[in-house]
Order: C-alpha cells, then structure tokens, then sequence
C-alpha cells in the first residue's frame, strides 16, 4: 500500500515537470510543481541522501551522554553550514541545542521549524539488529531481510524500512529538511519565508531546559507560525496535520512490608505484602476501561470544539485493523476511539520493580514494592493540582504518605506507607485552535497537496510546546510524517523509505509557499 503522496507523485510528475519549465518566467511555481520538482531531485540522488542519514544514525544519542551529543551536533552543524546556513550552538547547562537561521530577501513571514536528535535509550541485546549499525531491511521486520544498500543503483523501494535508534523518532525530519533545501535551490525555487531551525538534544528528557535556551535568547525565536516535525502519521498512512498534544509528568509510588524479606510460607497471611498493597492502589485509581477513578481528576479539562469534534468524526476509523495489527481482543475506553481518547487525561504505569518471576522468582515477601506511573495531560490541567489529588487519594486508601524513605518509626506507627517520588512537576497539555488564520492558511497549502489532510486536535504523545506557549503568541502545529508502525522509543525502531521521501515533498512545499499566501 502506498501513500497519497507517492500515488501523486507517479501521476503528476511528468506532466508537472513540464508547467514548471514554462511558467518558470511567470514567478513562483504551484504546489503541485513544487512537489514535484523535489521529487524529481530527490529521485537521482536517494543514494546520496541515504548516507547522509545513515552516518547521523551511526551516531549514539541519548542525552546522557554528552559526549555523545556533541558528535551528532558536530555533524549536523557541519551538514547545515555546508550549505550556507548560519548556526549557533545553544546550553543552558545541559544538552546542546542547535539553532540554525536563513534570511530569505524581500519575506516579510518567518517559519521555525523543530526537530530533535536525541534518542530514548536502548537495551541492545532486545534489537534484531545493532541500533547504531543502521540496517536496510526489505520489509518491516519480522518477515523483512536486510539489504546491502551500498550496492544499489541509487533506487531505493519505497516500501523498505531503515531500521536504527531514532530512525523514526525523531533523526528523519533532520536530513529530510537539509536535503529539501538542496532540492529548492538546484531547482530554482525560492523559500518564500525566513527559515530558523531548532534541533533539540534533549527531548526525551522532556527538554528541561528549552525555556532557560529561549529565555537567554531574546527575539531569536521569534516567528509568525511553529512546525514541530516530530510525531507518526495517521494508522492509515494519510498525511495529518496535528494542532496539540497532552502533557506529561511522572510520579514514582513505593509500598512497604517489614524491613526484610521474610519466607512467604512462615509469615504469608500475616506480614503486609507491600506488592499487594500496590495493586489494590492502582485498581482504585483507574478502571479496566482507563477511566480515571481520583475524584476531582477531570475538573477543567479542556472540551472539544464543534471543528474539533468535526475533524474527528471525519477521519478513518482505523480501529479494527489496529486491533488485528496488534492482536488486541478489547481496548480501553469503553468504546469511544483512540483519536477522541488522546484529548482526554490518562494514567498509565509504565513500569513495576517488585521481586522476580521464572526463574528469579523467590518464595519471599519483599519489603517495598514500586510502580512508575506516567500521567497524560490534557489542556486546563494544572500539574500542580493533580499532584494534590493523587496524594489525597492514596491518603484516602489508607496510606501515611512520605517523600524520602520512611523511617522504621514511620513504618511501625501506620498501618501503610506510600513513598510518592514526583520526577518534576510535569506539564500541561495544549492545542492550538484550527479556525485561525495561520491554521487555515497552512491547512489550505497542505490539501493541495494532499487533498485528504487528517486534520488531528490532539496527539497522543508530548512535545515541549509549553516552554514556546508561556513565551510567545505563536501558534503551533505539529507536523508528524514517520510512519505509524516505527516502533519509536522500543526495540527495532525504524522509518519507512517512502515517508522520508513524502517528507521532503511536504517541507518544500510549505517553505515555497506559505510566505506568498
């Protein structure tokens, strides 16, 4: 199955290769002509383009390491200022930042747009193939087998997949941008905007120092429309624009037993099993339909619009085909579809440290059990309050809640104990309306392109829009083009051929274009 765009494009581009070449003398060329002069570049150099992402890749990225990061800063300011971009580094005593600016003459609108080159952990032992050996695979893994792609003819099948850290999350936006500016300037097509870029290295540490970088910078942001190019398409392959996300934050919640592990046939009945403890926590705090259970939690969560509404009921219902994909018999939510369920909050637990199983496991009962709970924000929820409606709740439960470690006084005068670690405050969530003139100019550009644009109210995931909302009047869109299945933050992560490809199809056209509406 291919996309809108590639069907497009094997349609239009002869045809449109030839308006471009006469109406060249009558100024800028149409959307269509864009596209398709983009194509045509890309189409005798994939090979080039390839190796260019596959070096970014070769590169470990998580923000850990800085070490690790100033590589990848170095190549991709070497890739930008190769091409004549002006950059600039940017720390606020963490992760670098790269920002990088071209000033187009006679633009009177400015476009930013952001990636991030930062990548979530990895555990390479779970990955099929190295994460940092980049690997050309024929089909998605399991049934794809790798390609040796330094023997191609430079055609590369728009259905194979690159598999590595980051491929999907978030390196593609990176080389598909630089290599869409070669393509407008081999071509002859001019930005129609001033163009600042912003590379993050420090997204998936939720980029906690974005508004120190912004705040340090005066001006240097500035710009009349923000593009975060980051995210997955639509399940359905056809392209989507999002207009917000949900927020994040993190809270660690431990239980105790006895201060030692005591044999669960002498002392089981009788010893608290901090595990159980834990799990009878969690089911009063949400449901099996992930409706949240703490009362108060959806006080002021921000409603759909009418358009809202709309955009939603206009999308393809991709739900049985999901479950198939996945092999789920009953998903959460009662009903209601994945695309209405990521406006609404969430709290999930992404992760348990209690004892062992199989093998590992011991007939023993801990002294402390823990669970890692993500919670998912929705605009109007304030981070804060949330925090006092957990605590209430699991005071509620019957828990003396503590901050540190509690002491053996603390453990001897209540009958449980639950040690609440909030890893930061967190973040709201935000959407940007879809009837202001910014959003209905870009929507406008991109249709014509693709003539079925998935228009999204909110994505799932989280982005650091906040730190650009609480400083600045911009509206901000978000611009996800990897495709749905990439496996991002997991084992065998990967990008499909053809999305790098739609990509460049749709920042060339966005660039050439939205200064002259």
């Amino acid at each position: 199955m291919k996309t809108v765009l590639t069907l497009r494009m094997s349609i239009f581009v002869t045809f449109v290769m030839g308006l471009l070449s006469a109406n060249a003398s009558l100024g800028q060329p149409s959307t269509l002509e864009i596209a398709a002069a983009v194509n045509e570049y890309r189409s005798e150099r994939e090979t080039e383009i390839i190796r260019d992402f596959i070096e970014l890749l070769s590169l470990p990225n998580d923000s850990a390491n800085l070490e690790n990061l100033d590589a990848n800063v170095a190549l991709i300011t070497e890739m930008l200022e190769s091409r004549g971009i002006t950059t600039q580094v940017l720390r606020a005593g963490r992760a670098p930042y790269i920002y990088g600016e071209i000033n187009t003459p006679g633009a009177t609108e400015t476009l930013l747009l952001y990636a991030h080159f930062d990548g979530q952990p990895v555990q390479a032992e779970n990955w099929t193939f190295p994460p940092f050996m980049p690997t050309l695979v024929d089909a998605a893994l399991p049934e794809g087998a790798p390609v040796d792609w330094s023997s191609l003819d430079g055609s590369f099948d728009p259905e194979w997949r690159i598999y590595a850290r980051s491929a999907g999350d978030d390196k593609m936006p990176v080389i598909a941008i630089i290599h869409t500016l070669d393509a407008l300037r081999e071509k002859g097509i001019e930005l129609s905007v001033n163009l600042k870029l912003l590379f993050d290295g420090e997204e998936e540490r939720g980029s906690p120092t974005l508004g120190q970088v912004i705040d340090a910078n005066p001006g240097l942001f500035d710009a009349d429309l923000l593009l975060f190019c980051d995210g997955p398409m639509h399940q359905s392959r056809r392209a989507q624009l999002v207009f917000g996300v949900r927020g994040s934050g993190t809270v660690d919640i431990t239980t105790y037993g006895a201060t030692r592990p005591l044999h669960s046939g002498h002392y089981g009945n009788w010893a608290p099993n901090p595990i159980m403890q834990l799990s009878y926590l969690l089911t009063s705090m949400r449901d099996e339909a992930g409706r949240i259970m703490v009362d108060g939690y959806y006080d002021n969560v921000a409603t759909l619009s009418e358009s809202e509404r709309a955009a939603i009921n206009a999308m393809p219902d991709t739900s049985l085909g999901l479950q198939d994909e996945l092999s789920i018999n009953t998903p959460e939510g009662a009903g209601m579809r994945l695309e209405e369920l990521v406006t609404l909050p969430a709290i999930n637990a992404r992760g348990i440290v209690a004892g062992g199983v199989g093998l590992q496991g011991r007939n023993i009962i801990l002294p402390a059990a823990t669970v890692s709970l993500n919670l998912r924000m929705v605009p109007n929820q304030n981070p804060l309050r949330l925090q006092e409606l957990i605590e209430a709740h699991v005071e509620r439960e019957g828990f003396f809640i503590v901050h540190e470690d509690p002491t053996e006084d603390q453990l001897r005068n209540n009958s449980k104990v639950a040690k609440l670690d909030w890893r930061g405050t967190g973040n709201a969530g935000l959407r940007t309306p879809m009837d202001g003139a910014i959003a209905q100019k870009l929507i406008g550009i991109m249709q014509e392109l693709t003539p079925d644009l998935i228009l999204t109210p909110s994505m799932g995931g989280t982005l650091p829009l906040n730190a650009f909302d609480e400083r600045t009047d911009t509206p901000i869109f978000v611009l996800p083009l990897a495709n749905h299945d990439n496996n991002q933050h997991g084992r065998d992560e990967n990008i499909r051929i053809q999305n790098i490809w739609d990509a460049m199809s749709v920042y060339a056209v966005v660039l050439a274009q939205f200064g002259n509406r």
